[in-house]
Parts: C-alpha cells; structure tokens; sequence
C-alpha cells in the first residue's frame, strides 16, 4: 500500500478487526491502534516502504525518529542489541505502561525508522488492543501519534479520523486514552540515563531504579527520540500561554472569542477577572489526561487560546513540556505584552 498516492475509506472498528488489522499490517500497510498515552499510527518497523508511509501521511519531518512498540520484554533482541540489565529492570517495572528506553537498535532495523541514528525507542503499551495487534500481526509496530504532524495528539479515534480520514484504511477503536500525553523516553546509551522526554513516568520514579538520571538539557541538533526538536501539539487556532490568572484573563478579554484553558484554580481566578474559561483538571494526572482532548474541542468553538504555563508547578513538568511546544514558547508576562 502506498501513500498518500491512494485515497482510503478510512473505517472506524474495535476489537472485531484485530485481525484485519494485523493482516494490514502485515501487508505493508498503516493502521491507527490506541494505547493508554495517545493514539498511534503504526506499520511494520522493518518494513521501509511501509515506514515512509508513516512519514507522508503525517506530513512528519524524516529527521524525527518513531518508536517501536513490542508487546512484552522477550521481543526486544527483534529491536535491540547490547541490551543493558537496567533496560530490564525498567520494563519490568514499569511495563506494560508510558515508559520508551532508547538502546543500540538491531542491524537489520531500516534506518528510515530510527531517522538515520544508531538507537531506536522501544516500549511495550499498557493496552491490550496495542499488544494484541502487535502479536497478532507478528510484527515489531513502528508508530507515532496519529495526527497530522505539529498538529494536538489524538487521544479518541474521533480524533485520529479528523487528521487521517483518507489517508488510512482503518482505525482501531479503544475508547479514550488514559494517560493523555505521550511516554517518557530515557535513554541508555549514554553514559548517565537521561530523559529526554517528560511523561508520566517521571525522573523521580527512574531514579529509584537507576540512581542518577539526568534531564536532557540544551539546544537539539539532532532529535534523539520524538518530540524533541519541531513545535507539536498546536491548536489550528493563535494560542500563548499565560502565567498568572490575571494575565491571563486580561489577553483573553483584549481577543474576539477568546478562552482561558487550565487547571481549576487557575481558570477559576481567570473566571473571576471576566474571561471565558475551559477547565482541564484539579491536579497533574487530571490535566495530563484531558489537555489535548480539551484543546481539540476548544479549536473547534474559540478563535483565540490562551493556555496556563506550568513551569515550576509541582507534578506538571511533563505537562509543561507538551504544553509549552503547543504555544511555541510564547508566554505572557503580568503586565507586559507578548514575549
């Protein structure tokens, strides 16, 4: 199957079509598949053609690498090699589940799907449609998020059928993520473990398995896992971030139909300065789970966002992460304009 030079009739199913699915995947196509974090999109991750399908239906930069989904730790010498005992340990506690660890990939894995590097990310998804593909089709699943590149991840099938309707055959239905945002990647091919994306696994948690890990810090020339180097996660609507509530309230009310979208407390102080406010959570795991659904729909009504900046909130970091790429940086200060 190739890509984008065939229009599909992009299908909705659930479980019913896992071997459908499988059999897509097998034969070189792509297919939408949920796990607990985002929606994936996914091929045969030694299958070149069916990779740089990936690629042209998400209209996805070649130099950002994919994640290879494998359903349990006895299939990562498919994927990997020099595998480290603390890969081990990590999998086995915390997978299946939103944890990506970069290691040595295998030979015989195309360099489409790693984007050239030496490494590949691998994970083993706590869903058991996701694992059911992936053993049925026989087939390590190469998949990013099934959205169109730079675009809010999808986290419903709904969502996966606005960016990709005609551009895959089918999507496999799992009812809303859990997790909402994407996995955390460490990598253990350097010499000190280091994340190198934020997600619901956090630094803390790692360190009481591997000690010392470290956060990757400064400018990205090459991307080493997703994520890293191109602005993601945008709202098709002008959206900033914003601080404080005040601040916040005072941009929204300055734009035609604009919102102020956050936690509770957060929006529940812009409320009172006026603006029109779209609530995402009272704690960190509440807003994980329902930031990109809500700036989907929020896309869809306001014409102006203006999105809380966590920087410096305990148990957001992850959030901020997604969050602040979605803004592109941009955040308000009290009492001056865009910076």
């Amino acid at each position: 199957m190739q890509y984008p030079d065939r229009v599909f009739e992009t299908r909705i199913k659930g479980e019913e079509a896992l071997d459908e699915a499988a059999e897509i995947i097998r034969s070189g196509g792509l297919v939408a598949f949920p796990t607990e974090t985002v929606y994936g999109l996914g091929a045969d991750a030694f299958n070149e053609a069916a990779v740089e399908s990936i690629f042209r239906a998400k209209g996805r930069p070649q130099d950002n690498p994919l994640i290879v989904h494998i359903p349990s730790a006895s299939w990562l010498p498919r994927v990997a090699v020099n595998v480290p005992e603390a890969a081990y340990e990590l999998f086995e506690k915390f997978s299946p589940g939103p944890l990506t660890i970069v290691l040595p990939k295998a030979a015989d894995l195309p360099p489409v799907t790693t984007a050239g590097l030496q490494t590949v990310g691998i994970r083993i998804p706590n869903s058991k449609i996701a694992r059911e593909l992936i053993s049925r089709s026989d087939r390590p699943i190469a998949a990013p998020s099934a959205n169109r590149s730079g675009r809010v991840s999808p986290t419903t099938a709904a969502d996966v059928f606005e960016d990709m309707k005609g551009r895959i055959p089918l999507i496999l239905d799992g009812g809303d993520t859990d997790v909402g945002i994407e996995s955390t990647v460490i990598t253990l091919a350097g010499e000190v473990p280091t994340v190198l994306r934020p997600g619901a696994v956090t630094i803390e948690m790692l360190s009481e398995v591997l000690g010392k890990v470290v956060n990757h810090k400064g400018k990205v020339v090459v991307a080493e896992a997703p994520g890293m180097k191109y602005r993601h996660y945008a709202p098709i609507v002008p959206c900033v971030g914003a601080a404080d509530p005040k601040t916040a309230a005072e941009k929204a009310l300055s734009e035609k139909n604009a919102a102020v979208i956050g936690s509770t407390p957060f929006v529940n102080a812009a409320a009172a300065f006026g603006a029109t406010v779209v609530d995402i959570g009272s704690d960190p795991k509440e807003c994980m789970k329902n930031a990109f659904k809500t700036l989907r729909i929020a896309e869809k009504h306001y014409d102006f966002l203006v999105i809380e900046h966590f920087e410096g909130k305990p148990g957001y970091f992850a959030l901020n992460n997604r969050l602040s790429k979605s803004y592109a940086g941009v955040v308000l200060k009290p009492g001056a304009k865009e910076n």
